[in-house]
This record gives C-alpha cells, structure tokens and sequence, in this order.
C-alpha cells in the first residue's frame, strides 16, 4: 500500500506542473498507484482509445500528456501479482469540487469497478510554490482513503482467481507422487510379541543390513536369536545347509560354536560352554 511519503516523493521526483486543485489531486491519485507497485502503459488521450482497452500495452511510459484533457483524466497500468499480470484502468472525473474516481481491471470480466469521490478543497493546500508538500493539505488521509476505497479493493483476489488457485492446487496434490525418500522398511511376515517387554523385532533373513537390530544392552531380556542376519556369513553359518553331527554346515568343517538361546540381548550372551573354543 501507498504511504503519504512514498506519495509526495514521487510527486517531487517527477515535479508535475498543475494547472488547479483538481489536477493535484489527479496526480496524487496517480502517484499512489505507482507506490502501490503499478506500472503506467498509458496515459492522457492513448488511454482513452479502444485499442489501449482491447489490447493493453505492458511497456511503461512517461507523463506526457497526463493532463492534455480538460474534463477528464485517464491513466493505464500493469501489475504483477498471484503468478498472473493484470491492466487496470483509472478514470478520474471532475464534477464540481469533487473529483471521481473509478477504476477497473482490464479484460477477463475480473471483479467490478471500483468508486470513490474525493472532496478537491478539503486536500488543497491552496499554495502554488516549489515545496509540494505544501501543496497538499490533509496528504496522509488521502492516501489513506485511495489505500482503502481504490488500491486494497483492486489487490483483493477476484472470486474466480480464488476458485481457479484453489483448484489448480488440489491437482497440484492429487500429482504429487508419493514420498520416495528415506523411510522406515517395516519386516515381512509375522512377527508375535511376547509377553513382557516389547523389543524391536529381528528382522527376517537377509535384511539385518537394510534394518539393523538395537543395540546390546538395549530393551534386554525378551528377544530370541533367530539364526536370521546379514549377507556375510562364515562356512559354518546356521543358514547354510547340512551340517557336522546334525548341525548345520559345511561337511567336513569345523563346528561352529554357538551361543545358546537365553534371556539376554544376542550381543551380550557368552558363547556356550559344549565346545571347546578359543
């Protein structure tokens, strides 16, 4: 929104010559728009033609000729807002000591003509000097009046524009593919929980390397060793086939001494006392 001295800056920068009170209050009315983030395509008799209104222009001019009419003032903008870029006409009449307001968004049939009737003497300064300031009186409540009657009606989103963007974002969601990234991989198959503790289950043969199992001396007492691991395993690794005297193994090896079952975590059971081992 325009501010009173983003409106009187810009009023100083381009150092308009006025012709009557109705002619400041024109161009006030016009440096707002341009503090609000417009940009001016036309302006004075081209913004008055058919062809500015059926096919806008969207490069920026000057001020010539602003003021060329003396019953009425027009003036063409551009903006870009919501990812879509709209015209909006203004049109300002004189009638008496009130100067009428009314603007428009070009094309599509967007939202409806917005009014606003400004008292010319109650913003006057009356003083014709090099000091603009001076030539306003009241410069913040007219502004703050254009902010409200004109500028923030003309930034509301239309009712279709909300529709269609409410509409293009569920499809934007219905498209998005599910979440391929880094996840959790559940185990197949079942797995009953005892009584007791709850441990994280051992996960199935040959997928102790995707989901390793906790820690030792973590949720102790309640978790039986499987035989299930990872895909590095020795000859006389459970999972191979046959075995020594009924134990699983490779014929003719060596047997593997193994930890008996019990009630501690796999990691912290000392290997059994059947065979002698080193």
């Amino acid at each position: 929104m325009a501010t009173a001295d983003s409106v009187l800056a810009l009023i100083r920068a381009y150092r308009p010559s006025f012709r009557n009170p109705h002619d400041k209050i024109a161009f006030a009315v016009h440096a707002s728009f341009l503090a609000s983030g417009y940009v001016l395509t036309a302006t004075g008799p081209p913004a008055f033609s058919d062809t500015a209104l059926s096919s806008p222009s969207t490069d920026e001019v000057g001020m010539e000729g602003w003021n060329a009419t003396d019953d009425a003032y027009a003036f063409l903008y551009r903006k870009e807002e919501f990812g879509a870029k709209k015209s909006v006409l203004v049109k300002c009449l004189p009638m008496g000591d009130k100067l009428i307001v009314d603007a428009l968004v070009v094309g599509g049939g967007e939202g409806k003509p917005v009014h606003l009737e400004i008292d010319v003497n109650k913003y006057d300064g009356g003083r014709e000097n090099t000091d603009y300031s001076d030539m306003y009186n009241n410069c913040g409540e007219l502004v703050s009046r254009l902010n409200s009657g004109i500028l923030g009606k003309l930034d509301e989103p239309s009712a279709s524009y909300s529709s269609s963007s409410r509409e293009k974002a569920r499809e934007q969601l219905e498209d998005k593919p599910d979440d391929q990234g880094v996840g959790f991989i559940e185990p197949r198959g079942f797995q009953p929980y005892p009584s007791g503790l709850v441990d994280p289950p051992v996960p199935p043969f040959g997928e102790s390397d995707l989901v390793p199992g906790v820690g030792a001396g973590i949720f102790p007492g309640t978790r039986h060793n499987d035989g299930g691991g990872g895909m590095l395993l020795g000859p006389n690794d459970p999972r191979w086939f046959g075995g020594v005297d009924g134990r699983p193994g490779f014929p003719g090896g060596a047997p593997d001494p193994r930890r008996p079952g019990g009630s501690t975590h796999p990691d912290l059971e000392p290997f059994g006392s059947d065979y002698d081992f080193i």
